[in-house]
Parts: C-alpha cells; sequence; structure tokens
C-alpha cells in the first residue's frame, strides 16, 4: 500500500546558484493552470492506483510558498479534495525565510499542515549573498518566530556546509546560530556541484574556491558532534532530529517503500516501478489537458535491483538494514548475498554487522558514498 506522496511546485522568486532541480522563474508563469493539472494528475492516478490513508505528505519545490495567498489555498484545497489524509498524517511544506505572511502560515496550519521545512543553508551574510540566496538572517529568526506563534511545533532547517569560501569558523558559527532557534529537526548537507549550475560554470573556469575535502570532512564530525551534544539524534547521514521528530516522509525513501510523486519532473515508485514524470511545465501540462498521465519514462525494478537499492538507501540511516526485513521482503540473506562486499568493508572498518543490523560505522559516515557504490552492480 502507498502510504506517502510528494508534490513539485516548480516556482522560485529566485535561482540559487547550487540548485539543479526542476526549476522556473515565477513571473509571468501559468501558476493556476499548474495547480489545475496537478489536481487531474492526482485525481487520474489515484483512479488508476488508489490508497487508504496517507501516512505522509511533502510538498517541495522550486519553493512552495512562493505562491501568493490564493494560489496557497487553491493548492490546499486539492490535496484536501484528492488525497486521503487525517490530523495524524505528517504534512510538509518547504519554505524560503522571508516569504510566509502571517496569512500564509494560517492558511497553512489551518489545512492541516504540522511541519515546515525552512532553507536557511547558512546564517553567514556574506556567504547568503555569494550562493544566491534573497532571504538574510534576521528573516529566519522572524519566519521561525511567526511559525511558532501560528501553533507550528515541528520546525526543520536546512543548512549546507563546504560552501564557496567557508571556513570552520563561519559553519561553528552557524551551528551555533541554528541552536538558538529551538527546533525540533536539522538537515546538514554538503555542497555538491551539479551541472547546469552557476558553480558549476564557475568551477569550470576555475572560479569557485572550495574549502577542500578535509576541511569539508572536519565540518561533518563538527556536525555530528554538536548534534549530539544538544541531544539531536542522527537518525540518518545528514539529517538530525530530537526523539520522535524524525523526518517521516523521508524516511519512507530510506526505507525503499513506495510513493506517489506529483508535478513537473517529480518521481514516484509505484507498485515495483519507479516513473519519471514530465520536467518542462508545458509538456507535463499539455499532456494532463489531454488526460493522459505526464510519464517520461517508467522502469519496473527488477529483484536485484530491488535488493541493491534495499541496501545502499537503508544504509544511509543509522540504523542500517535489519537483515530480518531483507529477508522478509526479498527471501535472501543479505550477509550471504553481499558476502563479498561486507567483508571488505568490515575489513576498512567502514560498515558493521551485528545480529540483525547493517549499518555504517562512524568512519563509513564519511565515506558513505562509496561505500553506496559498492551495492551497485
Amino acid at each position: 500500500m502507498i502510504k506517502a506522496a510528494y508534490i513539485h511546485i516548480p516556482f522560485c522568486e529566485h535561482i540559487c546558484h547550487y540548485c539543479d532541480f526542476n526549476k522556473v522563474f515565477l513571473k509571468g508563469q501559468p501558476v493556476d493552470e499548474y495547480l489545475d493539472s496537478l489536481a487531474e494528475e492526482i485525481k487520474m492516478t489515484l483512479n488508476e492506483t488508489p490508497t487508504e490513508l496517507l501516512d505522509t505528505i511533502f510538498i517541495g519545490g522550486g519553493t512552495p510558498t512562493a505562491l501568493n495567498e490564493q494560489q496557497l489555498e487553491k493548492l490546499c484545497q486539492i490535496i484536501k479534495t484528492y488525497l486521503p489524509y487525517s490530523n495524524e498524517t505528517e504534512f510538509t511544506f518547504e519554505a524560503n525565510p522571508g516569504d510566509l505572511s502571517e496569512e500564509k502560515l494560517r492558511t497553512l496550519y489551518q489545512a492541516g499542515v504540522n511541519r515546515i521545512s525552512f532553507g536557511v543553508q547558512t546564517f553567514n551574510e556574506e556567504l547568503l549573498k555569494r550562493i544566491g540566496r534573497a532571504h538574510r538572517a534576521k528573516d529566519v529568526f522572524q519566519s521561525i518566530d511567526l511559525a511558532k506563534k501560528t501553533g507550528f511545533e515541528n520546525i526543520s532547517i536546512d543548512l549546507i556546509y563546504s560552501l564557496p569560501g567557508q571556513t570552520l569558523a563561519d559553519f561553528k558559527e552557524t551551528l551555533a546560530t541554528a541552536f538558538s532557534l529551538d527546533i525540533q529537526h536539522y538537515s546538514g548537507y554538503s555542497l555538491i556541484i551539479e551541472p547546469k549550475t552557476v558553480f558549476y560554470n564557475l568551477m569550470r573556469k576555475g572560479k569557485l574556491l572550495s574549502p577542500g575535502e578535509d576541511v569539508e570532512a572536519e565540518m561533518f564530525e563538527v556536525l555530528m558532534e554538536e548534534m549530539e551534544k544538544r541531544g539531536f539524534k542522527q537518525y540518518e547521514i545528514s539529517n538530525f532530529s530530537k526523539p520522535g521528530y524524525e523526518s517521516k516522509h523521508n524516511l519512507t525513501y530510506w526505507n525503499n517503500e513506495w510513493y506517489y510523486g506529483f508535478g513537473a519532473g517529480a518521481h514516484s515508485y509505484v507498485n515495483g516501478s519507479r516513473i519519471s514524470n514530465h520536467g518542462p511545465l508545458k509538456k507535463y501540462m499539455n499532456s494532463v489537458n489531454e488526460r493522459r498521465l505526464p510519464i517520461l519514462d517508467r522502469h519496473k525494478v527488477t529483484k536485484v535491483e530491488q535488493m541493491e537499492e534495499e541496501m545502499f538507501l537503508g544504509l544511509r540511516k543509522t540504523a542500517g538494514v535489519s537483515i530480518t526485513r531483507f529477508i522478509e521482503k526479498f527471501e535472501e540473506n543479505p550477509v550471504a548475498l553481499y558476502k563479498n562486499e561486507l567483508k571488505a568493508l568490515t575489513f576498512r572498518d567502514l560498515i558493521q554487522v551485528t545480529d540483525d543490523q547493517i549499518c555504517l560505522t562512524k568512519q563509513g559516515r564519511f565515506l558513505g558514498n562509496e561505500v553506496f557504490q559498492s551495492f551497485l552492480k
């Protein structure tokens, strides 16, 4: 049964220098028509692949909160009309600091949204400008304060480290400021330079001064230490929460479970198939208007691929891969199946295998991608 839904809102008022997600500038875009297409896609999909109550709904982008009040209300109404959810459903909206007025927050809260994730990245004003962010540090404090006053009790922020020109001292300062917010969840990602971004072009010209791998590793170590010190559990390589505030939606991905993906460029994993939608708005909307699901690609995941995914997604979690659950799902024992890989990784102290668990060691967290690669044929 499908228990999670992701909805993609591809509009941004401002494009950041590192972002490679499917997005377009908001100005002059057919936002209302896009929302109509979204409603149709959800309706068609649930007719074809129905589900019962959803455990999680996640609205990402782009910048969902770049929509105006009326459009946000319309989006919430679409979700209420077509997706089965309750007060118990974890319902997350991504937001930019400074985007959320009192009215917008009230609209979300009344629609049942109970979790907000702010893209903060850093509190260093100079770095915010350098990475192309439109907000400033004061916007973060104001937005979080406003969210709390509205009634939100599950708030998360994203931070990025290893930014161009960022020092270890900068990052420690950003962390100290982040902890002063008194929120429930933090995500901390190292900067990855993706093709087709401003940063990628600068890197190719030799104009991007990154801190380097050693400083990046130090920043990650500091991140883990400071989070633990303050009672935030690292439940996944990049995610830390107070007990009970783990992101249920993201755990859907790492547990390799099925989920719907709605909107331009969205991805789904439904009934054993990984599906990606058309990215360009026009293609996406034309397809839906012609009463066709806007599918660009559909791949039936083989058993071998499913098992590989179970390993490299599951190993992102601190709890790792449950051997019992793996056997229940695939009727194969991962310890026997990946005997050589596990032996080599254990020898390098990157993995540890216990009675019912295969997980990364602390050293393995630093070389996660290398570990995951081991399970891909």
